[in-house]
């Protein structure tokens, strides 16, 4: 495990933090996560980790000299959390850390649990649609108990409090980051475009998680917006890029339609490589219902324009229509009239240098990881 930093002052700050997981998947949780840790690394604080369903073949994975993390990942989901629950209750009658942080509504029971009889706060951190319906008393209890709550979108908290009954007082925004050294405009792939057969065409690009069961992403309604686009743009077609058990149907759809041709389904495609294929649209489309939608900043990162939902957390990051188009996210007819503007390129959201610079000075890590800062300093 890696060890806590020998020369740190002993009277500095000490903080637990409890997640499901951060290392063994990827997902919109788990960067939020690791931004949290990168700004705390920053801190003079120490801190240790327990992470549920993380083993600890993942413990290189970070170099935060202040943090030591705590792995309890087991074929048995009880045993799992029998250690889990041992093991922070022990160190937490130990050392008394300053402060719990609580990064899933399901582990919300366990710290309040745990830390009301010692008089330690907690903080829980809420991310989306896991805090949108009516919770368990116990979870609503538990969250409720809770000295601070973060949220990353204004969406996330209103529905949180209305299907909970919490303060929205108690809310504190901490919103996802990107990373714009990462995500940078570049000149589209000769590779990438032979790959995709997509020479000389106008690029509509979405990148979800293809799952029957959360069809949310709206990748069908893009594909039921497509014929009217194609009037508009005979050339158009529609990169869908991630996997999952919806692909059938999608694909099914598109034929129906008589786009089948339109549309490419790339399949999953690492992190690492997202930055060239965004930078293959000539707009992003996910009228979706989103907590946030990280994959907006992305795209603006890179400054391709985007297109969301109007009634979901995507406000945030595209500040309300000021950095984007926000639709009906049901709605294909208001899908393919938006995209006909962004294919047309005649608005400002559609400048790429200026899009990217706006997303930065909002929301590039730097910006995260001081609020962050504040977040803690101030609890």
């Amino acid at each position: 495990m890696l060890p806590i930093d020998a020369n740190m002052n002993a009277q500095s700050p000490r903080h637990v933090f409890v997640f499901l997981e951060i290392f063994s998947r990827e997902g919109g949780i788990q960067s939020y996560v690791k931004d949290i840790l990168n700004a705390y690394a920053a801190l003079p604080a120490r801190g240790d980790v327990f992470l549920l369903r993380d083993g600890a073949e993942v413990e290189n994975s970070s170099e935060h000299s202040n943090l030591k993390f705590h792995y309890f990942k087991s074929k048995s989901a009880l045993l799992g959390r029998t250690r889990l629950a041992i093991a922070l209750f022990v160190h937490l009658l130990n050392h008394r850390p300053d402060r719990v942080f609580c990064g899933h509504i399901l582990l919300t029971p366990l710290v309040q649990t745990l830390c009301q009889p010692l008089g330690i706060p907690y903080t829980v951190l809420t991310y989306g649609k896991e805090v949108w319906e009516p919770l368990s008393p116990t979870k609503q209890n538990a969250l409720r108990k809770a000295e601070q709550i973060w949220t990353i979108s204004r969406y996330s908290r209103d529905r949180a409090c209305a299907s909970n009954q919490i303060d929205p007082q108690r809310f504190q925004f901490l919103f996802c980051a990107v990373d714009g050294a990462v995500f940078t405009p570049q000149a589209k792939s000769p590779e990438l475009l032979e790959k995709y057969g997509l020479r000389d065409a106008k690029v509509l690009m979405t990148v979800a998680r293809l799952w029957s069961g959360d069809p949310y992403k709206g990748v069908d309604v893009t594909i039921r917006a497509l014929p009217a686009i194609a009037q508009r743009f005979p050339n158009v077609k529609y990169l869908v890029i991630g996997r999952g058990d919806d692909q059938p149907r999608l694909a099914h759809l598109a034929e129906d339609l008589g786009v089948r041709d339109r549309v490419i389904f790339a399949g999953f495609v690492a992190t690492e490589d997202l930055p060239p294929h965004y930078c293959l649209a000539d707009a992003y489309v996910m009228p979706s219902q989103e907590g946030f939608g990280i994959v907006y900043l992305e795209a603006m990162a890179c400054g391709v324009p985007v297109l969301s939902g109007d009634a979901d957390g995507s406000a945030d990051p595209l500040q309300d229509g000021a950095l984007g188009w926000r639709v009906p996210h049901r709605d294909p007819v208001a899908v393919a009239t938006a995209c006909v503007e962004m294919l047309q390129s005649m608005d400002q959201r559609c400048d790429g240098a200026w899009l990217r610079k706006r997303c930065l000075e909002l929301f590039d890590k730097a910006a995260i990881a001081q609020k962050v800062r504040e977040l803690i300093d101030e609890a």
